[in-house]
């Protein structure tokens, strides 16, 4: 089969990050942002008096460096701090129609606006409109929805924790639930999978567990694209020879070698660190039945310990006291096979039993994952099966050890933190009425699913996005782009107010061309416009 050649595209040899990071850092200073501005941004990132990548969710250590970003955070800021801009001439220049068939990149290229935009249907374009009447707008188109949960109010990490409140507050003020967001996409599977097995929805380490643990796995995330500052880490643990395991159905560089750019040894040797000790390719969608064969391995050579008078190999004393539903656990186990296993997972019993060695020989145990498990239809049990898996060895709740749920962007879970969900508490909900004086509404809300089947639907008929592109964030971006068009979506409000969308049949173009506003939700490289 011939592989097709893409523009732009070029097989790349060498390790992750190095001078090719720092090029392409220098690259985006230099057509992003205003000079004196880009030094000043750059060494204030993830320093104790300065602010938080907006790129990724990596914490920053206790003992900073000069220099705490990555490439990827460095063009964050500089899309954030850009010095280009888009005026209302530019849009007299183009009309949206036009503008649908620009790539992501390109609209984004054309820097922040300078104006609040309206689009006007007879001229096919976007028009300069006062903050004022913008605002008058969209009150009176809020106002004119006969329910509340008409309407779908998005946000992402993106925003601020404190514009976040303010959102959730105006929004349950105004009577819904509706709260669509990122983490519906991102993690939701951590969100209602960790909580059952574990009690919370987050993570269970800190950075400072990595410097103590004696084993980590790497499965199904991309540390070099979507938080690459996780690379420093990995690459200390590498050279102390803590065993990494890699589990992805691709191999990514940032996984296999690292050049660091803060090493000057490295950096003028063009010598790089082995990241990943092992790496094992599983089948999409294979991930419980490597977790299952791995747990298996396990309780076989925690059955041998036993035979020849050993300890055994689990925690009993950890299973004891902090867990339940062992026995259903150890059962299922068994009554899985190990040519289910290999079925399923597309690797070799050999090899699970390989992986299994390697973890049940370890006191201190990281599991790190990302949306290649959470984002499809097992993810929730993907998560459980990892929380399973550190439970029978006690490595939950211990220096060195435990579970890490690595989220693509920075502050998704602050939004959560926040107020911004569908599924309120009732603490959340009496705390509003108690502080602010209003009842706020007690129904679950449409989560982003919910919220494009309603619009899809004709039941909702309004969207507002904070910080956020809710339709190129969709795991299906057509789908989604046709129920926002679809006439039923804001035909019966036309004659009320001036929309703020385009015309049913014509091309949704998302008029905030700023850092602000992008979707990164799965890499920093904008994708497609889809037709």
């Amino acid at each position: 089969m011939t592989r097709k050649k893409l523009e732009g595209i070029e097989d790349y040899q060498g390790a992750a990050a190095g001078w090719g990071a720092l090029k392409a850092v220098a690259d985006a200073v230099r057509g992003q942002m205003a000079p004196g501005k880009e030094t000043h941004g750059l060494l204030t990132m993830n320093q104790p008096h300065g602010f938080d990548c907006p790129g990724c969710a990596w914490p920053d250590p206790k003992h900073t460096s000069s220099f705490e970003f990555c490439e990827n955070g460095a063009k964050a800021v500089t899309w954030e701090a850009t010095a280009k801009r888009t005026t209302p001439e530019f849009f007299a220049s183009h009309t949206v129609s036009e503008l649908w068939t620009w790539q992501d990149y390109d609209l984004e290229n054309e820097g922040r606006l300078t104006h609040p935009m309206v689009y006007d249907r007879a001229t096919d374009r976007y028009l300069p409109i006062s903050w004022q009447d913008a605002m008058s707008q969209i009150g009176a188109a809020l106002r004119a929805l006969p329910d509340p949960n008409m309407a779908e109010f998005y946000t992402s990490g993106r925003a601020s924790n404190e514009a976040a409140f303010l959102y959730q507050l105006f929004v349950r003020e105004y009577g819904t639930n509706n709260f669509p967001d990122c983490s519906n996409m991102c993690h939701e599977a951590t969100s209602v999978g960790l909580p059952e097995s574990i009690g919370v929805g987050k993570g269970t380490v800190t950075l400072e567990d990595f410097d103590h643990s004696d084993c980590i796995f790497c499965i199904g995330h991309n540390p070099g694209t979507n938080h690459p500052r996780m690379l420093t880490t990995l690459r200390e643990a590498s050279k102390r020879g803590v065993p990494i395991i890699a589990i992805n159905p691709l191999r990514e560089r940032g996984l296999e070698r690292f050049t660091s750019p803060q090493s000057p040894v490295e950096m003028l040797t063009l010598d790089s660190t082995p990241i990943a000790s092992s790496y094992y390719l599983v089948k999409v969608g294979g991930d419980i039945a490597v977790l299952k064969g791995m747990m298996k391995t396990l309780l076989a050579l925690d059955a041998s310990s036993l035979a020849e008078g050993g300890p055994g190999l689990l925690d009993r004393e950890f299973i004891a006291a902090h867990t339940t539903g062992i026995e259903a656990l150890l059962a299922d186990i068994e009554a899985t096979s190990w040519d289910a296993i290999e079925a399923a997972s597309g690797l070799s019993r050999s090899d699970i039993e390989s992986i299994g060695n390697v973890y049940a020989k370890a006191n201190r145990v990281i599991i790190n994952y990302g949306m290649g498990i959470t984002q499809h239809r097992h993810g929730t049990g993907n998560v459980q099966q990892i929380a399973n898996l550190l439970m029978l060895r006690g490595n939950i709740g211990r220096e060195g050890a435990g579970i890490s749920p690595l989220r693509g962007h920075s502050n998704v879970q602050g939004d959560r933190t926040v107020g911004i969900t569908e599924i309120p508490n009732d603490a959340l909900l009496d705390g509003i009425a108690r502080v602010f004086g209003f009842e706020p509404p007690r129904a679950k809300g449409h989560n982003a699913v919910e919220a494009v089947e309603a619009i899809r639907d004709g039941r909702s008929k309004a969207l507002i996005c904070l910080g956020g592109n809710l339709a190129v964030a969709m795991s299906d971006p057509q789908a989604t782009f046709e129920a926002m068009r679809a006439p039923r979506s804001c035909r019966p409000y036309r004659d009320k107010t001036q929309s703020l969308a385009p015309a049913a049949g014509q091309a949704i173009v998302h008029p905030a061309m700023s850092g602000t506003h992008r979707n990164r939700h799965a890499s920093d490289r904008p994708a497609s416009r889809h037709r």
